[in-house]
């Protein structure tokens, strides 16, 4: 065991990271990211070390006990660098930049980060885990750790050239050439060429690993919607349907691991993220307004139950979502979740076969001797009385499952991750027609105004009672498009001019005047070598991608041009010129075709709920429009007394005879009026 007496010189304890204070006891002088941090290093004319990590994040841990927690390798690090320590979920405008610093080299990314820079914080050398001694085919940290102090002491001008390098080809990826354009015919294409990417036999994309990939799902779906090609529509199915039985999903708590190592689904990374979780259930649901798939159903269910019971900071003292569950428990991976048979035989007795069966459970196991749960034989639910017997055998396994050594929970809340979720949240209240779920989603959306804001500017953490860190742009993208939901749901208008204030929160502090879209980092951020600016989707949908939805919405629901010219120029400034590179851009896509296609549905004379304890709309043309409607609606509730903008396709038109009458707008065109919830709906689905 390694001696791991605190060094008087790690600055770790106070940080608001969860993450950060599990390096307190380390014997390396660790930092936390910070202009004091960085003038250290000029001071002492040493390169900086940058880990970065995160607290769910398992070779994070192994890297720390390997290295971190050893005092001979904490001094070589003491002697010869500046430590600084990032969470990258608390600022992923530095994981971001170094990042792609790391892909520049043509090395792979991932976590732990392991980036070298300058006392000036630019990079010149990096990698992401590397063991203690060399094996698996990397060198060993000590060995990096001398190689690159030497390099930084004895070959200057070769450092410098490096860093000048990076450093340009970092400012030119802050600069995509744009020149696009796009039609709904790009928007087809790139759904077919996906296809071919798609796994024919247990969906997901091809190979191993296979992640979640929610908003690839997601455009497949659209693009279904918009097409009615079985060919999207299969492959979302057939990916949801195994996603929801593999070893991926926590059959006995709920919610879906961060992805699977293997081909099949079976073993997951067993971290558990609020984003991905969040962008599942909102998937689920929409695809379940056609298919009616008890699965999807019980799924989102069981989801959110998850999401409500684990992963709420306090309940409903703190209601915002935390961030992960990690992976590890007692040290090793998956422990908190594998069983062998013999457990599963002593608690379930004659239960325990059937159980077994459904289960995938054997003699040997089926990951490291063990059994990761999952019913990936058979991809429907059995019949009620059989599911009713399952659901009695989990019950047993998740009461001793809770007695177990819980894995580490990351409890720090982030702005964009429970906009995610507030999103996900009001959409699936309506779907399932829950209003507890909406309710939670507006205690959350409050709290997020109440406790991460100051004026219009957000921060971007919060953690045992501090928020912390800048705001970026997916916190402003993510939570307006959060009170769009919240707006369509409850028909509140004060969420318009709220998601109003934050994108022009974001145009003042991250819009980029010289070549157009919207920096990650805002314009007073003054610790941060360059601003990168995020186009592509990951594992969660870019700030410019998801504004681009935001100021679609808002252009129809607020008749202002800025929108419109807003998301013009975000299409011009950084679609390429190559119709297929739009692979990479899902999410800006689909604002674009929320503006092109965009189906308003304008409700005169119908009243929203007169309850005060339950935000959610009653049976009606509202409700059925929620349902009904493509993914391109905008509903507009016309209250007694108000009318729409003269420009509005629908201005002048009323209620008929004293009934709720709904008119259905595309372009400069609306229907008739109707009355009846039938025929309402047969039009909607028409679309």
């Amino acid at each position: 065991m390694s001696d791991l007496t605190p060094s008087p010189h790690n600055q770790l304890a106070d940080e608001t990271s969860p993450y950060l204070p599990q390096h307190k006891d380390n014997p390396v002088h660790w930092r936390g990211w910070s202009q004091d941090a960085l003038a250290a290093a000029r001071d002492a004319d040493k390169p900086i070390l940058l880990s970065v990590g995160y607290a769910a994040c398992h070779w994070c841990h192994v890297m720390a006990h390997e290295s971190f927690e050893n005092p001979e390798i904490a001094d070589v690090m003491n002697e010869l660098f500046i430590n600084i320590k990032v969470d990258r979920e608390e600022r992923p405008d530095l994981d971001a930049l170094y990042q792609s610093a790391l892909q520049m080299m043509g090395e792979h990314g991932g976590w732990p980060l392991t980036m070298f820079l300058t006392p000036a914080g630019e990079p010149f050398w990096g990698g992401t885990y590397f063991p203690p001694t060399a094996r698996y085919g990397r060198p060993g940290f000590r060995d990096v750790l001398r190689s690159v102090a030497n390099a930084y002491g004895e070959q200057k001008s070769q450092i410098a050239s490096n860093v000048a390098s990076l450093r340009d080809g970092l400012a030119k990826m802050a600069q995509p050439p744009g020149g696009g354009a796009l039609s709904l015919t790009i928007l087809d294409s790139i759904a077919t060429s996906m296809l071919r990417a798609i796994d024919p036999i247990t969906g997901g994309t091809m190979g191993a690993p296979k992640f979640p990939q929610p908003t690839l799902f997601q455009y497949l779906w659209r693009a279904y919607r918009r097409t009615r090609s079985l060919l999207y529509r299969d492959a979302v199915t057939l990916t949801l349907n195994h996603m929801c039985q593999g070893g991926i999903y926590d059959h006995l708590g709920g919610g879906f691991a961060r992805y699977s190592t293997d081909e099949v689904w079976l073993a997951p990374h067993f971290e558990k993220m609020l984003y991905d979780n969040a962008l599942l259930i909102e998937l689920l649901s929409d695809v379940w307004l056609e298919t009616k798939s008890s699965l999807y159903e019980t799924r989102v269910r069981e989801t959110v139950a998850w999401a409500l019971r684990e992963m709420r900071a306090d309940g409903d003292a703190i209601p915002a979502f935390v961030s992960a569950y990690d992976a590890d428990s007692e040290g090793e991976e998956g422990k908190f979740y594998v069983w062998s048979e013999a457990e599963i035989d002593a608690l379930l007795g004659e239960a325990a076969m059937p159980f077994k069966q459904a289960y995938d459970v054997s003699p040997g196991g089926n990951w490291e001797g063990k059994t990761i749960l999952n019913r990936s034989a058979n991809l429907d639910l059995e019949d009620e009385a059989a599911e009713t017997a399952l659901s009695t055998s989990r019950e047993i396994l998740l009461s001793t499952r809770s007695s177990r050594i819980w894995p580490g929970r990351d409890d720090k809340v982030l702005a964009d991750w429970n906009g995610l979720m507030i999103a996900a949240l009001a959409r699936a209240a309506v779907v399932f027609d829950e209003p507890s779920w909406l309710e939670a989603a507006i205690a959350a959306y409050e709290f997020i105004c109440a406790e991460m804001s100051d004026g219009d500017r957000l921060y971007h953490s919060w953690c045992a009672g501090r928020a912390a860190h800048p705001g970026v742009l997916e916190d402003y993208a993510n939570m307006a498009r959060a009170a769009l939901a919240l707006h369509e749901t409850t028909g509140s208008e004060a969420y318009v001019p709220q998601a109003s204030t934050w994108v022009q929160t974001a145009d003042r502090h991250h819009w980029d005047p010289e070549h157009g879209g919207y920096f990650m980092s805002a314009d007073d951020t003054s610790d941060i070598l360059l601003r990168t600016k995020p186009i592509h989707d990951n594992a969660t949908p870019p700030g410019n991608g998801v504004m681009a939805e935001v100021v679609a919405k808002l252009f129809y629901l607020t008749g202002n041009q800025f929108y419109r010219d807003r998301l013009d120029n975000l299409i011009s400034a950084l679609v390429p010129e190559e119709a297929d590179k739009t692979i990479y851009q899902l999410s800006l896509l689909m604002g674009f075709e929320t503006m092109e296609r965009a189906v308003q549905i304008v409700i005169a004379g119908e009243s929203p709920s007169s309850s005060t304890s339950n935000p959610m709309p009653p049976d009606g043309l509202v409700r059925t429009s929620l349902l009904a409607a493509p993914p391109t609606r905008l509903l507009m509730r016309l209250a007694d007394g108000t009318a729409l903008p003269q420009s509005h396709p629908a201005f002048g038109k009323a209620a008929i005879d004293g009934k709720p009458t709904a008119y259905i707008c595309v372009g400069t065109t609306c229907t008739l009026p109707i009355t009846e919830f039938d025929e309402l709906k047969a039009r909607l689905s028409e679309m």
